[in-house]
């Protein structure tokens, strides 16, 4: 019981963040991260344009990465389970590509924009890696790289958490958002390979 109820509560923060997206386009003004920016980045039209590929095909990911570990629906629609795999692969090359752009930009300088462009790496990469074991049919490999792909996935909803706690401890919006540019991913990464290792034997 206990269980079920940790995993339902991480799909209603994955549902949460993945439709978060949305008020973007509902807000007027700038609205969230937005208003943290200068306006010469606002004007920029290719920052805008990574910026909103970002967080929209990020939504796509996280609304979707999480059904694939259901495991019902693996085993009983495996061609289901293949095609929701092949657009959260695409979302996340999108997302993730945007994420390059737009982090080079990153409030906070060097130590942020290369906290949040090694993130992009990685899930890019983790991704695909992934991806590509299972059209191999390595399934146990593709499940294991899967938990990694989605717990960089997860940062969306980790930065979301600690950003607010951050400005509390440190009062500075600028240091905290250079702390959790590297504080959203890296324990969230250093969870998912422990989690693995635990679980040689892990369940397709």
């Amino acid at each position: 019981m206990t269980r079920k109820l940790l995993f339902w509560f991480f799909v209603l923060l994955c549902l949460g963040v993945a439709v978060y997206p949305i008020t973007y386009f509902l807000v007027e003004g700038n609205f969230g991260l937005l208003s943290t920016k200068p306006d010469s980045l606002l004007q920029d039209q290719r920052w805008r344009f990574f910026f909103y590929g970002h967080i929209v095909f990020g939504g796509v990911a996280m609304g979707l990465g999480w059904i694939q570990f259901v495991r019902a629906a693996r085993t009983k629609a495996p061609f289901l389970h293949r095609i929701i795999g092949l657009f959260y692969t695409l979302a996340v090359m999108a997302s993730g590509v945007s994420a390059l752009y737009i982090g080079y930009f990153a409030t906070g300088g060097p130590i942020a924009s290369i906290g949040f462009m090694t993130l992009g790496l990685l899930w890019i990469g983790s991704t695909l890696v992934a991806y590509g074991l299972g059209k191999k049919g390595q399934y146990r490999a593709h499940a294991k790289i899967m938990v990694v792909s989605y717990a960089l996935t997860f940062a969306a909803v980790t930065l979301r958490f600690w950003l607010p706690l951050l400005q509390v401890v440190t009062g500075d919006f600028v240091i905290s958002y250079r702390i959790v540019a590297w504080l959203c991913w890296v324990p969230n990464l250093i969870f998912a390979l422990t989690w693995i290792r635990k679980r040689e034997r892990l369940p397709i």
